[in-house]
């Protein structure tokens, strides 16, 4: 089977850069499979993701040998870009607390063959996931965290996610705020998802307070980390329209199963190389 790779950039925008990429790709006997791209003319920038198989004998044999001749088309563009094979699934690291909805969830979408990394291990603060975890044949890796010990017990996370060669951090209900050193050294690589609540009923029992307000709408959102908390680039939201027969558990029911889904949505863009970050927004090519 002939190998797909993936092409992504960024770039200041400037008239030429299509026809720059597909241009390289003719010249040298690729076959596009897939293409989107974006001009943010607010900012102009410029945005590219593009999928191609080799279809000639001018196909360079490798994808080192493909990305060496492509780098003179990055430096006279000046291009932000990364060029992988179709094959290779990004490595991920997955935090948790004590909440096993989405952590089950992406778990079985992998194991079934639903998403497009490879869980390389499960961190949490407690340790009642750990059955859940190793009964995916996943490593889990226990991590207590207080207030003395905070600052190693990320450094722990770090050497862990080195190890593993994650290329993503996923907070699935990971009920730790991140310190700024950290969430800056994985700045555009840990993702998180939370109830789409916020600003409104943030800390405790955000269910509670939405039911005592009479709340329609239940949502989540999946967003890259930021230093300022739960401000980072948005990757995706869904909502579900209730009303006022839905108990507390009812909402909080319906919430899980919402946060699970925008999750993993988050993840699958993530290992296929759709998520594109344009400042504090995100280009998503889905």
């Amino acid at each position: 089977m002939t190998q797909n790779y993936i092409l992504t950039l960024t770039a200041e925008d400037r008239v030429g850069l299509v026809a720059a990429v597909t241009g390289f790709l003719a010249e040298h006997d690729g076959f596009i499979l897939d293409s989107q791209q974006y001009a943010d003319l607010e900012l102009e920038r410029f945005f590219m993701r593009v999928e191609f198989k080799g279809a000639g004998d001018r196909f360079p044999a490798s994808l080192d040998a493909l990305t060496d001749k492509f780098s003179a088309v990055g430096t006279r563009y000046a291009l932000d870009w990364t060029l992988v094979s179709g094959a290779a699934k990004p490595n991920i690291v997955i935090a948790v607390s004590k909440g096993s909805h989405c952590l089950n969830d992406l778990l079985h979408r992998w194991k079934t063959g639903g998403l497009p990394v490879n869980i390389t291990g499960v961190v949490s603060n407690h340790d009642s996931l750990r059955d859940l975890t190793e009964w995916h044949d996943v490593a889990f890796h226990h991590l207590p965290v207080t207030d003395g010990n905070r600052a190693e017990q990320e450094q722990a996370i770090l050497d862990i996610m080195g190890e593993q060669q994650a290329d993503y951090l996923i907070l699935a209900r990971y009920m730790q705020i991140l310190s700024d050193d950290l969430s800056q050294k994985l700045a555009g690589r840990c993702i998180n998802i939370h109830h789409s609540f916020l600003p409104g009923f943030k800390g405790a029992k955000p269910y509670h307070r939405a039911h005592e307000r009479g709340v329609k709408l239940i949502g989540a959102t999946a967003h890259f980390v930021s230093a300022e908390l739960d401000e980072g680039p948005i990757i995706e939201q869904a909502v579900e329209r209730v009303d006022h027969r839905a108990s507390v558990e009812e909402m909080i029911r319906i919430g899980r199963d919402i946060e699970a889904q925008v999750l993993a949505k988050a993840v699958k863009w993530a290992g296929e190389h759709r998520i594109l970050l344009n400042g504090n927004r995100t280009v998503v090519f889905r």
